[in-house]
């Protein structure tokens, strides 16, 4: 495979680490957050992950640099052994789907803004590298909010990819007008003001996306971000807000690591003063991509199953879902 190829493609034959990956600086720099980080943080480099190997359909540049080569590993080879038994789901699909839906209405949200200069506030942002892969992002500031040192040393690794002679990232720009970084805990109810004296503008049109992020909070702090960007709208231009969330039975097949959950987001978050809200689940025509083509995939069965059945009359398993939310919010309600 040649070099400027992404060897870590879902469709490889053969699984190849870019030098990059494999320098000793990167490794080094993901030695460190194997010994320093927790759950939460971890599962930014899974995410990561799953971007890397499914690659020919997420394009990120960085996504390998950002996941590390010991994540990479241990993922190719469960997708490898998913092909080989002919699962009908194939691993990392849920995460793929859920990047491809966040990308899409993304950029629909900023073109419905009708023009001008918009605001992204990712929150939580983990190792997104949407800053350096979306073109439609060149009007954008983009604040990137989350704990001090995974923004350390997700700058780290993509300094070390910027550097690189690799012709993957050769040429690997920021395609926004700004990326501004928020060391900042979710958790804490300051996280607001320090978003603002980053420079954040209540007067400009805002997408705040929250990936992955909710339903790894207590319910108290989740509910407190919501509440925070809920006061926020009434004195941002016009929002839109993009945020994927767990039901019950989904949170409850791991409480050590999910709290957050909500069965009806559609009913949740017009009490923070949103309206609008959509709800879509994966399988749905907006969030599919043609990567279920197994008709008799887990996904599609059920989101044919009423939102209100907790359990899978097929198999009596629990109905866990995972919720596609987007909802908008101006000043005038």
């Amino acid at each position: 495979m040649a070099e400027e190829e992404r060897a870590t493609s879902s469709d490889a034959n053969q699984f190849t680490l870019r030098d990059l990956v494999t320098s000793d600086e990167v490794r080094e720099i993901h030695l460190t957050i194997d010994k320093e980080w927790g759950p939460l943080q971890q599962s930014a480099r899974q995410t990561a992950a799953i971007r890397a190997l499914w690659g020919h359909v997420v394009k990120d540049p960085l996504a390998d640099v950002l996941a590390g080569e010991r994540l990479l590993q241990g993922l190719y080879e469960k997708m490898k052994r998913d092909r080989m038994s002919n699962a009908k789901e194939i691993s990392g699909v849920m995460l793929a789907i859920r990047t491809l839906w966040f990308d899409v209405r993304l950029e629909a949200a900023i073109e419905a803004f009708g023009g001008g200069h918009v605001q992204l506030v990712l929150l939580g942002a983990g190792m997104d590298a949407r800053a350096y892969r979306l073109s439609y992002l060149k009007n954008t500031t983009i604040f990137e909010l989350d704990f001090p040192d995974l923004l350390q040393l997700k700058s780290d690794l993509i300094k070390q990819a910027i550097a690189s002679s690799d012709n993957q990232t050769g040429r690997l720009t920021v395609s926004s007008d700004k990326l501004i970084h928020v060391p900042a805990d979710l958790r804490k109810p300051n996280w607001l003001q320090m978003l603002r004296d980053s420079g954040f503008s209540p007067g400009t049109n805002t997408v705040w996306l929250l990936e992955g992020i909710l339903y790894y909070l207590s319910h108290d702090d989740a509910m407190q971000v919501l509440e925070t960007i809920g006061h926020a709208l009434e004195k941002t231009a016009h929002t839109v807000l993009l945020a994927d969330i767990m039901n019950k039975s989904a949170v409850s097949l791991s409480n050590d690591i999910y709290q957050f959950y909500s069965d009806w987001p559609d009913q949740l978050l017009p009490r923070f003063g949103f309206c609008n809200v959509k709800v879509s689940q994966i399988g749905d025509l907006d969030a599919n991509f043609g990567l279920l083509t197994d008709p008799e995939n887990l996904f599609e069965r059920r989101r044919k199953i009423p939102r209100s059945v907790d359990i899978d009359p097929l198999d009596g398993s629990p109905c866990c879902r995972l919720y596609f939310v987007e909802a908008t919010g101006s000043p005038l309600g």
